[in-house]
């Protein structure tokens, strides 16, 4: 009968992957403990067999047949032994005795118990007793035990000397053989390496690990479905245990793994197959492209994990038990950890695990560390800058506002910042217009055959198959899901900021809400826009705010109200009152920056509300501009001339103030805090004439350009690279923050060598008259005496 074939399968790696890591580990421990325990057993027979062993070789062989005849030799001994010393009880015991076999005198090599065929190898034990005990003094060898021979008298061990040099047994010589190590290193020292020897040696090691990580990573992205599992053989290189390269090695394998998996990632989300599909049978071209995407599903995570790890140690400052990485190299290694976290953050939204990627960067934007916090804040930037349907958007507005939440507000600006880098602007506002119009719907049968004709029919239900159609081939950024994605994402913005303005005003990211209601006020619900306002008002009036804080929140009222706020008959005067007041505040020194807030703040306050602003209103501000202009740098001149030309144009009336006679009765007040009963119609614009002598020449146009009435076209009309350009643009394009001068100062013309400027040449032609005149005088009335006047007064 032939044997059973086995029929049990390999598992396949799909089925390995399926195993958890707890019965994995489980496994490996219980074989571990298993083989231990089969160790021990084997060794302690070991030792009792070498024991018997040694026993019988310190012996001297005597044949069994000699002792055939044993009861007359018997007879012989017991008459030579003093008999009238020993009691006959005890004489029988002592026979008794003789001729049972005891522990001592087994025969440990036989594996049979004392009780089987005791009287055959009766005379084997009463020949052990009988041979002469001698000390030893050689050296134990280690025997090798062949298998016995049996013999009429017995069975007869047989065993060899084994060639090789005894080991020490760990359980009992562990001392003796730790002594051996000593001394055999002792005797054999290692060769001493010199410092270019070790650099040699480790940059031999570098180069080694570099050419196979490069061989792996090739391979890999050449052919990746038949080398998936060269990625695990990559991965395990994460571990590496050689301190002299450890940290570097580990730095390469991450980020070579991080560009292999933004390389060979699908560009769709890989699901779990369901039971069903596992049991379908399909060809082998998908079942290979099934094992591919779980395999890459499976390493993917598991790099990420190890990622994760490495992270937390360096957070938690631990090491691990193989102290290969000190603490100090720890921190690159999560530095690098946490570029590739960002990097897969930006390259694999749509892949598996990206909300896991999501959990693990925010908090780190909190990070004490201002590297790894910027580099995840930029990460979170660019993310918000290419999710144009907001899938990511949202589940990183979800994380970051539950870590502010958490947190108690104690977090850094930076992160709210960047909430400002969303893509939702007009969107909303379209969503809005599509709600209040009327949406077109499908006509019902009897509506068609009501109101159109057969061939109308036939036209309009093509015309709703190619809609329909149409709406199939659409790519998937519709509409309706953006919009929807896009008003969960801002409820959960406005949610943050309003818990911040009302819970935590004295937080140092109150800055940043007032930036991010300035940025996306125009979207906020009617509903809130009282509140909002009465809330703003009531920071500015509170007097806790900085200059810089202060203007975002009327930067921020004003946006409310030219958005979906200018249905509210709302007058802002307090917020006008408080940046005119707050004007003489900006200044050439720290304050320089702030002008691009007010130049918004005017923009949104007169161009975009002209209708709602009085001429009066107008009036005050264009004086305390041109004022302003004045003792701020060049750039903050150039835009503040730059806004005064574009209120000239929006109020014609303005040129009033080009005219040095007074209109109408009272006086100017420049110390009145109220931009509408200032009087500023009854005074000119004096300052334009000083800023015509400005060491600017672009801040000199301006001047001569207002002076002339601002005109479109003629002499004194500006260039188009001028006229054209915002006030903001000016502003940046004429920034001295690199300590550039722009325009470039022309270069002077080098002096010839030798050459020397004489005094006169620094003199008018009338001074130096004038000069040799006096000096002429002086010749003619011949040598001064200087001490004449002290001689007259001496008697």
């Amino acid at each position: 009968m032939k044997p059973r074939k086995n029929t049990k399968r390999v598992p396949s790696f799909r089925k390995l992957l399926k195993t958890s890591k707890i019965k994995i580990e489980n496994k490996l421990k219980n074989k571990q403990y298993k083989q231990e325990s089969t160790a021990k057993k084997y060794r302690k027979e070991q030792r009792k067999l070498r024991q018997a062993v040694r026993d019988a070789a310190a012996k001297t062989p005597v044949p069994l047949e000699v002792y055939k005849k044993r009861q007359p030799e018997r007879e012989e001994e017991e008459e030579a032994l003093p008999l009238d010393m020993m009691d006959e009880d005890d004489l029988k015991l002592m026979e008794e005795l003789a001729q049972k076999a005891s522990f001592i005198t087994r025969d440990l090599s036989s594996s049979e118990p004392v009780h089987v065929k005791k009287r055959k190898h009766e005379s084997v034990i009463e020949k052990y007793e009988k041979m002469p005990r001698r000390m030893q003094t050689e050296p134990e060898k280690e025997l090798i035990h062949l298998l016995p021979i049996k013999d009429k008298g017995g069975i007869i061990p047989q065993s060899m000397e084994k060639p090789v040099v005894e080991e020490e047994e760990e359980d009992e010589e562990s001392e003796v053989e730790a002594a051996a190590v000593v001394t055999q290193a002792a005797e054999e020292p290692l060769p001493v390496l010199t410092t270019e020897e070790l650099l040699v040696l480790r940059r031999k090691k570098l180069q080694e690990k570099k050419i196979h990580i490069a061989a792996l990573a090739s391979a890999i992205l050449a052919d990746p479905e038949n080398n998936i599992k060269k990625l695990k053989e990559l991965r395990s290189m994460l571990m590496e245990q050689d301190p002299n390269v450890a940290v570097i090695i580990r730095k390469l394998v991450m980020i070579s793994l991080m560009e292999i998996f933004k390389d060979i990632t699908p560009s769709y989300k890989i699901r779990p197959l369901t039971e069903t599909e596992k049991n379908t049978k399909v060809r082998k071209a998908t079942q290979k492209l099934r094992e591919f995407e779980e395999g890459l599903v499976s390493q993917y995570r598991f790099f990420l994990e190890n990622l994760e790890q490495t992270v937390k140690d360096w957070k938690q400052r631990k090491l691990k038990k193989s102290n290969v990485i000190s603490l100090k190299a720890y921190k690159g290694l999560a530095e690098v950890a946490v570029k590739c976290l960002c990097e897969l953050l930006v390259s694999l939204p749509h892949f598996n695990f990206h909300n896991n990627i999501i959990v693990l960067i925010v908090p780190l934007m909190n990070d004490a560390s201002k590297q790894i916090s910027e580099m995840c804040c930029d990460a979170i930037k660019n993310l918000f800058k290419q999710d144009k349907l907001g899938v990511a958007s949202i589940g990183v507005v979800k994380v970051m506002s539950g870590l502010v939440k958490n947190r108690n507000y104690d977090v850094r600006p930076e992160v709210l910042m960047t909430l400002l880098h969303l893509r939702i602007k007009e969107v909303e506002v379209k969503k809005d217009a599509e709600d209040i119009a009327p949406k077109m719907r499908l006509m019902y049968y009897k509506e068609k055959r009501k109101n159109l004709s057969r061939m109308q029919r036939k036209w309009k239900k093509a015309e709703e198959k190619l809609e329909r159609e149409l709406l199939e081939v659409e790519a998937s950024e519709s509409t309706e899901k953006k919009l929807k994605l896009h008003t969960e994402i801002l409820d959960i913005v406005f949610l943050t900021y309003f818990r911040i303005l009302k819970k935590a005003q004295k937080s140092p990211l109150l800055p940043a809400v007032l930036e991010g209601l300035a940025k996306f006020a125009h979207l906020i619900n009617l509903e809130f826009f009282d509140d909002l306002l009465v809330v703003l008002h009531s920071l500015i009036m509170s007097e806790v705010l900085s200059h810089r804080e202060s203007l975002h929140c009327v930067l921020s009222a004003f946006h409310i109200l030219s958005g979906q706020g200018d249905v509210l008959n709302i007058d802002p005067l307090k917020f006008y009152t408080h940046i005119y007041k707050t004007l003489f505040k900006l200044h050439a020194g720290a304050t320089n920056d702030d002008v691009a807030i007010v130049l918004q703040c005017l923009d949104v306050m007169f161009t975009r509300r002209r209708k709602q602003v009085s001429q009066q209103r107008a009036f005050a501000f264009i004086k305390r501009l041109a004022t302003l202009a004045l003792h701020v740098l060049p750039n903050s001149s150039i835009s503040l001339l730059a806004t005064n030309r574009t209120l000239m144009h929006t109020f014609p009336k303005t040129d009033l103030l080009l005219d040095n006679e007074s209109q109408g009765s009272g006086l100017y007040l420049p110390e009145l805090e109220e931009p509408e009963y200032c009087n500023a119609q009854n005074t000119a614009l004096w300052e334009l004439h000083v800023l015509r002598h400005h060491y600017h020449p672009v801040v000199r146009k301006f001047a001569d350009h207002l002076l002339a009435g601002a005109p479109s076209e003629g002499s004194g009309a500006l260039g188009p690279e001028l006229s054209r350009r915002l006030p903001t643009e000016l502003f940046e394009a004429y920034n001295m923050k690199g300590m550039t001068f722009n325009p470039q100062i022309a270069s002077v013309t080098p002096r010839k060598k030798g050459e020397v400027l004489r005094g006169e040449s620094f003199l008018s032609e009338d001074l130096r008259e004038l000069f040799q005149t006096e000096l002429g005088k002086a010749a003619a009335q011949g040598t001064l005496d200087f001490a004449k006047h002290l001689k007259a007064s001496v008697p």
